[in-house]
């Protein structure tokens, strides 16, 4: 029986069969990779801001986050037994709805959005790929985003329930305050996306692209704080310094770990001897950082495989592509028929490495500033983008105000609009429509 069958493969728009020599999983790909959505992630900061890093280090962005969790989570998708190209487009995917100022943003417009269902960035990456994106028009006029196949929209979906607020019979609901990838007037592709996946299970190669996401960001975060002097190593090995990084990891990260649990297993993480005795920022110093990622990534990849590999004896895709979309695999595990299994040690050492950013970066005062007034500048922007919509509105998400049904349908639009911008085309609007309002009250 081949692994990926027609329903994994099926688009929600039929289309004309491609090229023969391409799967469909490389189509989703290669959709994803040319994106517009994929490209503004290139302005989308990721924790720490280009300004404060000098000399040759350039930080993260989404951008270059989302390359780097694809790359880890193709390996990972390959080792266990997945059709990499699937895993490989859910890692690409899977930060295209981050508003402008990251996680920040998004909590701004979840209250600006209030009344039309709210803001998640999980469901604006489903209503990007399904109905924003420009790819597929229907016959009727209808976009269907990048009419990507059923198994990646899927493995996109990290929270396959939608918001506590929606109310529809037979849809499946998060707990209060938690993520959800789908918004109400979504849920009509949603559906056909689940169509036979038991509800609130999250597919294998999701869990493969969330722990990727996780694997990705706690490592490449730290790195770049310890590049830009934000974390120092002397800090790392100062009892009490560390003391406080476990419990910041715990009120954020690990809630269901106690300060001497977390505190035992960072002291054995930092006994490693991966990490550099200092970093001054020499070259010799950047190579030693750059093992020291390396093996971080290894270690706890390696950690979840061979756990995932033993729980169900997933067997690697041999060369990358044998046992991929609509291909015998024996051995291979896919969609519903295996779960990720990251054994609790590993996953408290990642959430401490979250916690150092969190304590030295996050937790800066000055981040704090920065923080207030991205919040104030969301609220701004979306009272002076429905003030003049559509006007306001790019081109494209026009005709979604006109034609909207009622006020929340239109204040959708609006959130949709200020979602698509990068940090900087957001300062960049904010500024040209306040300047003509108050050139429009002087007048």
């Amino acid at each position: 029986m081949a692994r990926y069958d027609e329903h994994d493969q099926a688009r929600w728009v039929p289309e004309p069969p491609g090229n023969p020599e391409r799967s469909a999983f490389e189509r989703d790909r290669a959709r994803v990779l040319h994106s517009a959505s994929l490209r503004r992630l290139a302005a989308k900061t990721q924790v720490v801001a280009p300004a404060d890093c000098t000399g040759l280090h350039s930080p993260r962005t989404r951008l270059t986050h989302s390359l780097e969790c694809a790359q880890i989570g193709r390996e990972m998708g390959r080792v266990l037994g997945c059709d990499p190209d699937l895993v490989e487009t859910a890692c690409l995917a899977h930060d295209l709805g981050h508003p402008p100022f990251g996680h920040n943003g998004e909590a701004a417009l979840d209250e600006l959005a209030a009344p039309c269902g709210g803001f998640q960035g999980n469901a604006q990456n489903l209503r990007l790929l399904t109905r924003l994106e420009a790819k597929v028009i229907t016959e009727d006029g209808r976009s269907a985003g990048l009419n990507l196949t059923r198994a990646a929209l899927d493995s996109v979906c990290k929270y396959p329930w939608a918001g506590s607020s929606c109310r529809v019979p037979g849809v499946p609901l998060a707990a209060e305050g938690r993520p959800y990838c789908v918004y109400p007037d979504d849920l009509a592709v949603f559906r056909w996306v689940r169509e036979g996946a038991p509800d609130y299970a999250v597919g294998f190669e999701a869990q493969i692209m969330d722990w990727a996401d996780d694997v990705a960001y706690s490592v490449h975060d730290l790195e770049d704080a310890l590049t830009c002097g934000h974390v120092t190593m002397a800090a790392l090995r100062d009892p009490e310094e560390r003391l406080e990084v476990c419990r910041l990891t715990r009120e954020w990260h690990a809630p269901d770990a106690g300060v001497e649990e977390l505190s035992e297993t960072f002291s054995r993480l930092l006994a490693e001897p991966l990490w550099p005795a200092a970093f001054d920022a020499g070259l010799a110093d950047l190579a030693a950082l750059k093992r020291l990622t390396s093996a971080l990534i290894g270690r706890l990849c390696r950690s979840a495989q061979n756990a995932t590999r033993e729980a169900y004896g997933c067997h690697p895709t041999p060369g990358g592509r044998e046992g991929g979309a609509g291909r015998e695999g024996a051995g291979g595990r896919n969609r519903y028929d295996a779960d990720l299994v990251v054994p609790r040690m590993t996953r408290l050492e990642c959430a401490l490495l979250k916690g150092v950013t969190g304590r030295y970066v996050m937790s800066r005062e000055a981040h704090h500033a920065v923080q207030a007034r991205q919040r104030e500048i969301i609220a701004e922007l979306g009272d002076l983008i429905l003030r003049g919509a559509p006007a306001t509105l790019e081109p494209a998400l026009r005709p979604q105000f006109e034609q909207a049904a009622d006020d929340a349908g239109r204040l959708r639009a609006v959130v949709d609009q200020i979602a698509s911008l990068t940090d900087s085309s957001a300062m960049g609007l904010h500024r040209r429509l306040s300047t003509a309002t108050r050139r429009l009250r002087a007048g």
